[in-house]
């Protein structure tokens, strides 16, 4: 991959090794009819640290999701490897947990008995029922939902259902949390309570966490480090680190500064370029 521009590079002088990385990535599917599978994500690398959060911003088609469920392991890759712990990451691995943008909650079980789903997945650890009934209700009580918990998904508020969705996660102990757009269609309100709540357990187990999502100022507020995917197919074209202590305020003036820089390499990537 070519080098990144100065003013959008970061150079990651850390020794540490990661607890994810990925190296070389190409990733693609294939379309009814077509020999090849169209390539949407090309040559990109990184690695995440522990109790890190990165977020990863680009325009609409760039192959943001397709990372995620990549490094989720739901979808193979084209080219390259991804690892957890320095090893190869062949399929779903208990040390990931995933929350989708939709919660995604089975209608016919309670929030307790949701929170509990996949815990006997054949990837999960055994866990006898004790263990298994602990797991639950220290999740629900992370999230703040144990009052709740025999309630149907039809009884629950949109912030409810992704905190119960955030729960399911968390019942597993993932070491790395992989979250698409978890946070879009919530309100403004209930949205920012989610980010304090993302931002409180990641710290309180200093658990790691990748974010997907179109909101900069939620990248602003969260992240740790900011990835920037643009282009077609999609690639690694600007990263930046807003350190500034948690919490952050948005109208911070390096906040402010990194908005504009981010908005601006953002608008570049969609913006089509003219071939002479």
């Amino acid at each position: 991959m070519a080098a990144l521009p100065s003013t959008l590079a970061h150079t990651d002088s850390s020794p540490t090794p990661g607890v994810l990385s990925a190296q070389g990535l190409a990733l693609g599917y294939a379309r009814a009819g077509q020999s090849q599978a169209t390539c949407v994500l090309r040559d990109f690398s990184f690695e995440l640290q522990a109790g890190e959060i990165v977020a990863v911003l680009g325009p609409s088609g760039a192959g943001k999701s397709s990372l995620l469920r990549t490094l989720a392991g739901l979808q193979p890759v084209q080219a390259g490897e991804v690892r957890i712990r320095g090893e190869r990451l062949t399929g779903p691995d208990p040390k990931l947990g995933f929350v989708f943008q939709d919660p995604c909650l089975l209608p016919w079980l309670t929030l307790e008995e949701n929170v509990g789903f996949g815990l006997d997945f054949r990837h999960q650890p055994h866990l006898d029922q004790t263990q298994r009934g602990e797991r639950i209700q220290r999740a629900i009580a992370e999230v703040g939902l144990l009052a709740a918990r025999t309630r149907y998904p039809d009884e629950l508020s949109g912030g409810m259902a992704q905190r119960t969705s955030l729960a399911r996660s968390l019942a597993r102990a993932p070491e790395i949390l992989l979250l698409d757009e978890p946070f879009s269609a919530l309100d403004e309100i209930t949205r920012g309570e989610m980010q304090t709540l993302l931002l409180q357990i990641t710290m309180r187990h200093h658990t790691s966490a990748i974010l997907v999502t179109h909101d900069i100022d939620e990248a602003l507020i969260l992240a740790d480090r900011i990835l920037l995917i643009g282009g077609q197919p999609g690639h690694l074209i600007g990263q930046w680190r807003p350190d500034c202590p948690h919490p952050r305020d948005e109208t911070d003036p390096h906040l402010t500064t990194l908005r504009v820089d981010i908005l601006q390499a953002l608008r570049a990537a969609r913006t089509p370029r003219l071939v002479s």
